[in-house]
């Protein structure tokens, strides 16, 4: 279902903005080249991961995800869009604003529905407003605000973008929001964990040893499987751990099997699976990151167990992909929203963006106080954490 996201001129030099309830209504090859041009891709930026993010059932309208893609066209030609959800909630997003819904609940005002700009429970840094230029991106800030008035929502939110999509907004007064994240940065050459752990201080270096030795005493091996050779019952493995991990917390899983069916189809070749074998070959624990050859880029996503291990967790999700990375001399890995505990692994913190725009005068007067003060401490908190980083002189 299409509709466009204002009243587009009748002018033939003005773009057509057109809005799709379906991601798979856009050109997947147009998509994907916009992607390419932009200046932080991502595999889950690509159409067919956010395609599956709908057919799987995992992001849709019943679980608070109502698609709402947002393209700008030129005749036939795509020339910018976005991936845009109307919310009827804040969870799944890494960025909270659970206190900016509270005060408008305060106040007798309606914070739900919002419109976001995001890719759903992924909270990896990259291009957001994809774009053929400046001029088109403009286009889809100016659409997003055009389709949240149509809609009635309080706000839109463009969650970690890159410099192009935060410098586009702030051009038309949006609201910027710093954060942190944890990542691992290399120099492209390959060489061993035991190198690598060599340019840690010894406290972290011994700590990291300690755990790795306690994993090997109980019997764990890894086995490492990348693309085409993770097979159908590796994925229902892996999700029976993700599953149960989940279910340990209390929670249901964000994703559905379906999801994970669609990337092995669809994007084999972005994902590495590392299976934990106990003493008796028995498949104990999964984690799963996601890769990028053309970056050199890998991001740390899943995991689970189903039974516990000391210290298995930090093996499976930090210690293998870390090796991994390091032996294929790749350039990056990212370890998800949040963690302090990462640095002291060797992911340093990194600044991630957002942008906010919010209907309401006075509620954006206050929130703009508020970003202005969570930036300063932020800054801040980064600057701690630099003063504590665990090599021994500049990390290699």
């Amino acid at each position: 279902m299409t509709a466009p996201a204002a009243p587009h001129p009748s002018a033939s030099t003005q773009p057509l903005i057109r809005v799709d309830d379906d991601p798979s209504a856009l050109p997947r090859e147009a998509w994907n080249a916009l992607l390419a041009q932009s200046p932080l891709p991502s595999p889950f930026m690509r159409l067919e991961y956010l395609e599956a993010m709908q057919s799987s059932g995992s992001a849709v309208p019943k679980t608070g995800w109502q698609a709402q893609f947002l393209s700008v066209w030129e005749g036939d030609e795509l020339i910018a869009a976005c991936p845009a959800y109307l919310k009827g909630h804040s969870y799944g997003e890494y960025v909270f604003d659970w206190a900016w819904a509270d005060a408008y609940q305060r106040n007798g005002l309606d914070y739900y529905p919002k419109l976001l700009v995001a890719v759903p429970f992924t909270p990896v840094p990259g291009s957001r407003l994809l774009a053929r230029d400046d001029e088109a991106r403009s286009w889809l800030v100016k659409g997003l605000r055009a389709l949240s008035q149509r809609l009635e929502a309080s706000s839109v939110h463009v969650l970690f973008g890159d410099a192009q999509d935060q410098r586009a907004m702030a051009a038309d007064g949006w609201l910027a929001r710093q954060q942190v994240q944890f990542h691992w940065t290399g120099d492209g050459q390959p060489r061993s964990f035991a190198d690598y752990l060599q340019t840690l201080q010894r406290e972290k270096r011994k700590k990291i040893q300690q755990e790795q030795r306690r994993v090997a005493d109980a019997g764990i091996r890894f086995e490492t499987l990348r693309g085409a050779e993770i097979s159908e019952d590796d994925w229902d493995f892996f999700y029976q751990c993700y599953t149960l991990t989940y279910l340990a917390h209390r929670n249901k899983p964000y994703l559905k099997r379906e999801f994970f069916t669609r990337m092995a189809q669809d994007l084999p070749a972005h994902w590495v699976m590392f299976i934990a074998r106990d003493a008796q070959g028995e498949r104990v624990a999964a984690s799963l990151i996601a890769i990028d050859a053309a970056l050199k880029a890998a991001y740390g996503r899943y995991w689970g167990s189903i039974r516990y291990i000391p210290n298995l967790h930090f093996d499976a999700c930090y210690y293998q992909p870390l090796a991994w990375c390091l032996q294929n001399g790749w350039m990056r890995f990212e370890g998800g929203a949040q963690g302090e505990h990462k640095m002291a692994r060797g992911l340093l913190p990194v600044a991630t963006h957002s942008s906010h725009w919010l209907a309401h005068p006075q509620f954006r007067e206050a929130v703009a106080d508020f970003l202005a003060r969570e930036g300063e401490a932020m800054e801040e908190y980064i600057d701690e954490l630099e003063r504590h980083q665990p090599f021994k002189g500049e990390p290699g």
